[in-house]
């Protein structure tokens, strides 16, 4: 049982789940005009979730792996957990897992192939490099973490400006969580010499940084807000930028501690949880 939690932290399983009920509710409400059954039928849409879910879990092996150290500091708990899980069992399944989801991506067509590849590889090349570059790190890390759903896009053919201000306004609160998180594991990074923004311009730098992004996903709110097309969602937007101004913001400015930042961290979790499931009311 130990084992099985351990791998299911490793690969975050629930970041996992999260990710693929979102491309799933974001094909049956937003993008697809095909009925609710023939949706999750779909055995194209299927593989593809399925390719993201085994690319995804892949990426955070060989991102735990580069960061084993780190999270030995900033996390504890969850290291003592990844730990039960051997390094040589930790790379088997990262070649498994991404050899899997370019074979699950081959049922779709070999563009699909191409797709998860290259992601596969931006993962990889992220966790080695990109990750300890100054602001370069944290850029791609949000583009990553989007990039799952384009695919579900160029499936159904379906641009709409709307969809990008969509994802717009979700890179802009990931951003924001990542940020965040640099805060809340400046120990760590101090430790090992990892380059951020927190580390490097200092702690008032970066909560200016956080604000401005706070400040452009409050932008994309507002255009959203005014789309007839986003039905009962616009709710979900105006509470959002509720939460970011009345609650996220002014606790950041105050925050000084590990503590603080976690649980800014987690209250931009929860508005993205709550967006995900907010989808259905478009």
């Amino acid at each position: 049982m130990k084992y099985l939690l351990s791998l299911f932290s490793v690969v975050r399983g629930y970041n996992i789940l999260m990710i693929c009920l979102a491309q799933y509710l974001s094909a049956i409400f937003i993008l697809s005009k095909k009925p609710f059954k023939e949706v999750i039928l779909d055995g194209n849409l299927f593989a593809l979730v399925l390719s993201t879910a085994l690319a995804v879990a892949g990426g955070y092996i060989v991102n735990a792996f580069y960061d084993k150290e780190k999270d030995l500091i900033n996390q504890p708990i969850r290291s003592q957990l990844v730990h039960l899980v051997s390094q040589r069992t930790q790379l088997i399944c990262y070649f498994l897992l991404n050899f899997l989801s370019t074979m699950v991506a081959s049922y779709v067509s070999f563009r699909a192939v191409l797709f998860f590849s290259i992601y596969i590889f931006m993962m990889w090349f992220y966790s080695h490099k990109l990750k300890k570059i100054v602001l370069v790190g944290n850029i791609v890390a949000g583009i990553l973490a989007i990039i799952p759903f384009f695919a579900i896009f160029v499936y159904y053919h379906n641009f709409q400006k709307i969809l990008f201000l969509h994802a717009a306004f979700l890179y802009y609160l990931l951003l924001a969580k990542d940020f965040t998180k640099d805060l809340q594991n400046l120990k760590g990074d101090f430790a090992l010499g990892y380059h951020t923004i927190a580390t490097d311009y200092g702690e008032r730098s970066s909560k200016q940084l956080i604000s401005i992004i706070i400040a452009l996903t409050l932008v994309c709110i507002y255009f959203l807000t005014a789309f007839p097309d986003t039905g009962g969602m616009k709710y979900y937007f105006i509470l959002a930028g509720i939460l970011l101004v009345s609650v996220y913001l002014p606790i950041l400015w105050k925050s000084q501690t590990e503590t603080h930042y976690a649980f800014l961290k987690n209250i931009l979790k929860v508005i993205i949880v709550i967006g995900v499931c907010s989808i259905a009311l478009v």
